[in-house]
């Protein structure tokens, strides 16, 4: 080990303990004494092991530092080594004693915290020069609850009194056996629940946040839907498959914070492409309709099932057959084990979910009321359906009487163009039992694709070709959270918008040829 100095000298000494080379006027000094035999002073290095009366040959001329370099000098440093040996093993003792100690929970702090503030009442715990105790410690209660978790494992080993490099309040604090707790805070969990829950629901909602990134389809999804107890997602793809995605197997993706999943299963059966999915209540069963004009009947694989396991037939139950064009929508009726569909034939159709049976009921059969676009369940009331159709028309049927029940007030003008779902950007309101429209809004800057109830009937979620999806308060019909999930691809950007039934998911489907989890 070597340090280097500088001094001016004409004339040249060699000892044992320096080795001089030369260099013009300044020459530098390779100190080869080892460096715990070297001690510092104002006058420069010395030997302590030499006599300082005893001069070394020559003199050293302080190296040239700049002045925004220079720190505070210390006027001796001098320190005794046995001294920094003996602090760095009481550290080493004290860090050892702590290790392995279990973090205290917030009770037991406060029940230390309460004897220790019973404590400071006596006489012979305070000494009489020393100021109150900081007040950190009296405002235990009044600040957050999750400072706890800051705190380090904390040990109250009896102290011996002795103080190093300590101000009065730390000693003091030393004293009580305070430690790191002399700064901790907590706060008084009733204050924080002193509001009224009922008159500030969006203040406790949550903030959705993209999660998982589904890459795999070749193609726009155009549809998807969740399992409804499982973290499973299947989707339908115009590269005329469909795939189903186990949100728990997860790995990290390239770039970016979200998280990628491969698909677990592909189906395969579709000659055109899939435009829209649907799960049974069970989640045994999985229905899928195409350009094809068919409706597959698919058994749910096991969400555990190996992705690179052989083919397996007996997926696919078989086909629904009877629409003569594309099948856009399709609904499952838990109550009595049905499938609704609607389809560019212009029909409506209803049929036993448990068979391959051609279909129980077809409604608008003569196309008085238009082509089908969507077709629904009315909540409130299991046996009647309701669908929108191109030409802006809303209809209620009776499943069993196969009878249109309400026609809802569209205000459209006679010839018009359809503005219901796809033009004017807005969201509509109707009232079921008059059918009158109630409210309106403009929802989006480009068409509305898709709507979707979260399981509560609290938020609606909507999606649009704008790239956007945002969520919005039922009640006060406002919009309480917007995010942009997709790109656009040929002036497209959302298919499909769900929520998962069960857990805190929610999924867009996209022209990109993504779909997308938020949790």
């Amino acid at each position: 080990r070597t340090s280097t100095s500088y001094f001016q000298t004409e004339s040249f000494a060699y000892s044992d303990k320096y080795k001089l080379i030369s260099g013009a006027d300044i020459t530098t000094v390779l100190l080869l004494t080892p460096p715990e035999r070297l001690s510092c002073s104002r006058g420069g290095l010395r030997d302590p092991a030499r006599p300082p009366q005893q001069p070394l040959g020559f003199g050293f001329v302080p190296p040239c530092v700049d002045k925004d370099e220079q720190g505070p000098i210390s006027e001796a440093w001098d320190v005794d080594p046995g001294l920094i040996t003996k602090l760095k093993e009481q550290y080493k003792k004290e860090r050892k004693g702590k290790k392995g100690v279990k973090r205290p929970n917030r009770s037991k702090l406060q029940d230390m915290l309460a004897n220790l503030r019973d404590g400071e009442d006596l006489s012979h715990m305070q000494p009489p020069s020393t100021p109150q105790s900081r007040p950190n410690a009296a405002r235990f209660n009044e600040h957050e609850p999750n400072r706890t978790d800051e705190v380090e494992a904390l040990t109250f080993p009896p102290t011996s009194g002795k103080s190093f490099i300590m101000g009065a309040d730390e000693a003091m604090e030393s004293e009580l056996g305070l430690g790191e707790l002399a700064g901790l805070t907590v706060a008084n969990e009733a204050d924080s629940l002193a509001y009224d829950i009922g008159n500030n629901k969006d203040a406790m909602r949550k903030t959705w946040n993209p999660k998982f990134t589904l890459r795999s389809h070749f193609d726009g999804i155009r549809a998807l839907t969740f399992h409804p107890v499982e973290p499973v997602l299947v989707t339908a793809s115009e590269d005329h498959t469909l795939k189903m995605w186990n949100l728990q197997k997860t790995a990290p993706a390239k770039k970016s914070t979200s998280l990628d999943v491969e698909p677990i299963y592909t189906f395969r059966a579709h000659r055109g492409a899939v435009l829209s999915v649907v799960m049974s209540t069970s989640g045994e069963q999985c229905f899928s309709g195409g350009v094809d004009g068919t409706i597959q009947c698919w058994n749910t694989p096991n969400p555990n099932i190996d992705p690179y396991d052989s083919y397996d037939a007996s997926m696919l139950r078989g086909e629904l057959c009877g629409h003569t064009d594309s099948v856009w929508g399709l609904v499952y009726s838990s109550a009595h084990q049905r499938l609704l569909s609607c389809s560019a034939d212009g029909t409506v159709r209803l049929w036993d979910a448990n068979t391959t049976s051609p279909a129980l009921a077809v409604f608008n059969e003569d196309k008085n009321l238009g082509v089908p676009s969507s077709v629904d369940l009315v909540c409130s009331d299991p046996a009647h359906l309701v669908t929108s159709f191109t030409n802006g028309q809303i209809g209620l049927f009776n499943m069993e009487t196969r009878q249109l029940v309400l026609s809802l007030e569209s205000n459209l003008e006679p010839g018009s163009p359809c503005q219901i779902n796809k033009e004017d950007r807005h969201i509509k309101f109707f009232d079921n039992n008059s059918g009158k429209m109630i409210h309106s809004m403009v929802a989006h800057l480009d068409a509305v694709t898709s709507l979707a109830v979260d399981p509560n009937g609290l938020y609606l979620m909507s999606g649009s070709h704008d790239c956007s999806i945002r969520l919005w308060n039922l009640e006060s019909k406002t919009c309480i959270q917007e995010f942009t999930a997709h790109r656009k691809k040929s002036e497209e950007s959302i298919h499909d918008v769900a929520f998962h039934p069960s857990k805190c998911y929610i999924a867009s489907a996209g022209a990109d040829a993504l779909a997308k989890v938020f949790v």
